[in-house]
């Protein structure tokens, strides 16, 4: 099972099977509009994208994943588009609450890889930067 914890600012991704962990990735937390609660982990698996776009090498770019389960009610830019750090990306409706998703870092964005009104869980890509 997958876990995401923020800690001091940071995204740290943990795979736990079989009594051990181990440590997936580390990224920037995106800046929240108004605090949560921990989201708790969902029990089932989450299904297979029908059509995923291809997938972008995350040597290429800041990958950006999903910090919470929730609904994209808005994806503020294109693939494509330049985006300072900080800018809006993505609106992601989680708990009733509008979460910004912005950019960790200035670029381009390389993919977007969701859509308006698409479900996501922890740790689901959201879109790249390069």
């Amino acid at each position: 099972m997958k876990y995401v914890v923020t800690l001091n600012g940071k995204n740290y991704e943990v795979s736990v099977e079989k009594g051990e962990a181990i440590l997936e990735s580390v990224t920037d937390a995106p800046v929240m509009v108004a605090a949560a609660p921990a989201p708790v982990p969902a029990a089932a698996p989450a299904p297979a994208p029908a059509a995923a776009p291809a997938p972008v090498a995350a040597a290429a770019g800041a990958r950006v994943d999903a910090p919470m389960p929730g609904s994209v009610i808005d994806v503020k830019v294109a693939q494509g588009a330049a985006v300072k750090e900080g800018d809006v990306v993505i609106i992601l409706e989680a708990m009733k609450m509008e979460n910004e998703i912005t950019a960790p870092k200035s670029g381009t964005v390389a993919q977007i890889a969701v859509d308006k009104g698409k479900q996501v869980n922890t740790g689901d890509l959201l879109f790249v930067i390069s």
